[in-house]
Parts: structure tokens; sequence; C-alpha cells
């Protein structure tokens, strides 16, 4: 497989935005308080350069930005209600004791973990959806596709969801690039970085359990929970590479500001996530309800290992970057501009993210994409 973001280059079909009314202005998520009237509290209280309307571009940008959170926000729901810390500040579900547990082997802190990114979601998708409403955009409602079912477990709140969690190929070749000194996808857009757990991106894998029964079996349920482990990491890093990329289209100082406010946040979950993953213990289990096999190497050994690959290596190697008359630098990777919208569509729907959606789901997503790559900076 190629790294994450290797097909993002698309023929661009130009597509109007708003399709049967799905986007319709004033449309949020859902407990999102957005303000039903146009006006909003940002447009009334803030100076006169700051309400000025947005450009098409940077409204599209915003949007898909919107739609990757809400979106990241259904999933990290699912994740919080059965190993992460349901309470008031993230509600929903009533948690998974034996899933916990199993997820708690990565980390001792895994639950705070996962609440806390599941709380900084929320954050995103409620700011971008409120920001662009006050800047009379139509803010992105995603609410007509909640249409999937999720886990069945104890501790699931049971509600339909817009994500599955339950059906994952993931690609894992981000521990590779990460840790390599002398390959960047920018500039070596062919090259194909290794997959730390090769088993993950052969086969539909459930990173949650699908329902009691799951959680029986200690062996699988910890390879559901090594699952997870790695899934959060190699979701967090497509933030990681996605908004430095459409910041790049940003034509106003404002949206590019918000733009390169969230993307570090993405970061931050990513490091703490690969961190966390090294620590996932090695097994192979077989899915009693699929027959895949999972097999969780140990990654301190060959053909990992060594002063690279070591588990707590968590910072990005040094690499070649612009040009290779230039000096390494540590950086984010990838952060190529060109298709980055769509090629983040292909990408979490290659990993399974997106099965049992409608059709008019992946027309939406394909034109928000569109738009968001269409945005040229001036």
């Amino acid at each position: 497989m190629h790294h994450a973001w290797s097909n993002m280059k698309t023929e661009i079909n130009r597509r109007s935005f708003v399709k049967n009314g799905i986007a319709a202005a004033g449309a949020a998520t859902a407990g999102v308080g957005l303000l039903a009237n146009g006006s909003s509290l940002l447009a009334e209280q803030e100076p006169e350069e700051h309400s000025s309307r947005l450009t098409r571009g940077d409204a599209a940008l915003l949007r898909f930005a919107a739609a990757a959170e809400i979106l990241e926000t259904d999933f990290w729901v699912q994740y919080n209600e059965l190993c992460g810390i349901p309470d008031s500040e993230v509600p929903g579900g009533t948690g998974n004791p034996a899933f916990t547990a199993a997820l708690s082997v990565l980390d001792a802190d895994m639950a705070q973990y996962v609440q806390d990114n599941t709380d900084d979601e929320f954050t995103h998708q409620n700011f971008l959806n409120a920001y662009l409403t006050s800047k009379r955009a139509d803010p992105v409602n995603l609410e007509p596709f909640r249409t999937l079912s999720g886990s069945t477990a104890t501790g699931s709140s049971g509600k339909l969801r817009l994500t599955n969690l339950m059906e994952l190929t993931l690609d894992t070749s981000w521990w590779t690039r990460y840790r390599s000194s002398t390959h960047n996808p920018d500039l070596d857009p062919t090259f194909t970085f290794p997959q730390a757990i090769p088993t993950l991106a052969v086969g539909k894998h459930t990173a949650i359990p699908r329902t009691d029964a799951d959680t029986s079996d200690p062996n699988f349920l910890q390879a559901i929970a090594n699952t997870a482990g790695f899934h959060f990491p190699t979701i967090e890093q497509g933030g990681n590479s996605l908004y430095p990329s459409m910041a790049q289209r940003a034509d106003s100082v404002e949206v590019l500001r918000i733009l390169i406010s969230i993307g570090p946040t993405e970061t931050m979950h990513f490091q703490t996530w690969s961190d966390k993953a090294g620590n996932a213990p090695p097994l192979t289990a077989v899915d009693p309800v699929t027959g895949v096999s999972v097999t969780f190497p140990d990654l301190n050994s060959s053909p990992f290992g060594g002063e690279n690959f070591q588990t707590n290596l968590i910072m990005p190697e040094p690499c070649p970057f612009l040009s290779r008359k230039l000096p390494p630098c540590s950086i984010i990777r990838p952060t190529e501009t060109r298709g980055i919208a769509m090629g983040v569509v292909n990408f979490l729907t290659a990993m399974g993210l997106f099965i049992g959606q409608s059709p008019a789901f992946f027309a939406l997503m394909r034109d928000l994409a569109e738009d968001a790559d269409q945005a040229r900076r001036g």
C-alpha cells in the first residue's frame, strides 16, 4: 500500500455543493446549539473587519473541515461510550469495563485521553459550524446520514451512527513514514512505506466490541483494544496533514488562523496515540465471527526495532523537505496541498469507516472535497 495520501490527484468535476437541501443554512449537528436565525454572537460583537463574508474558497475549506470534524466526533463518541469516561462533559453511554481494562493495558490513562480527544472534536465541529453561520455561510449537517447501527455491547448508547468502527482496514504506514529519515511522500509519491501491523491492512477488523460476546475471550478482546490503539493515531495523522495542507489555500488571514490553530491539536492527538500504540501487547487472534486473523508483532524486534524503530520514538525523524538540495528538517508529512480533501475522503473510505453509508452520503462528501480542493489563495 502507498502512504495514506498518495492517491490524492483527482479529476475535478465541478458540482454544486448544496444537494437536495442536505447542507441547508442553519442546520447543525445533533446537540449543537447554533443560533437558528442568520445572525450570530460573533457577527454582532466582532469588530467590523471580522464581519465580512467569506470567499467561496474559504467557506469550502471550512465546510470540509467541519464535515471531517463531525465524522471524527461521531466515531470518538463511540469510543468514549465504551472505553472513555462518559459523563456530563462528554455524555452518551455508560462504559464497558472489560474493554476499558483491555485498552488500559496500552496505558493506564487511555480512558481519560479518549474522553479528551472526544471533547476536542466536539469543540472543533461546533466552532467551525458556528463560525460559518456567523459569516452567513452554510454550515454542514450530516444528520440525515445518521443511519448506521453501532455496537450493542454493554455501555453503548445504542444510537444510530455516521461511521462504522466494526469493519476497519487500517493503513499503519504512518509508523514508518514518520520514522524515515530518507523519504518524504511529498517528494517520493510512489514510495511505499512498510506497514507497522501488516495484518490490519488486510481484511476487516473491529475496533470496538460489537456485542457482549466479543468481550468473553480475553485474547480477542485485547486484539480489539490493540486495533483501536492503532486506529486512533491512524485517524489523527490524517488531520495532522489535512490542516496545514488546506491552510496553504486559505485566502483570509482569519481563516488561515483557524486552520493553523486547530491543526496542531490534531498533531498533539497523533503524538499521544502513536506513543500508546507502541505499547500494544504482541498477540495473534482470530475473529470468532468473521474468521479474520490479526497479529500484533513485537515492534521492538525485527523487521523493526533498532534505533529508528523503538516504540518510544514518537517525535518525527528529520527528512528531506521541499528539495533534496536543502538540509533535512523535522516536519509534518505530507503537506502537499493538491487534492488533499479528496485524498482524505478516499483514505477514510478505503479504511472502511463509511461501510453501510448511502450513495447520497458519498456524493456529498465528494462535493465537499471537490469544492475545498478548488479553493485558491487570492
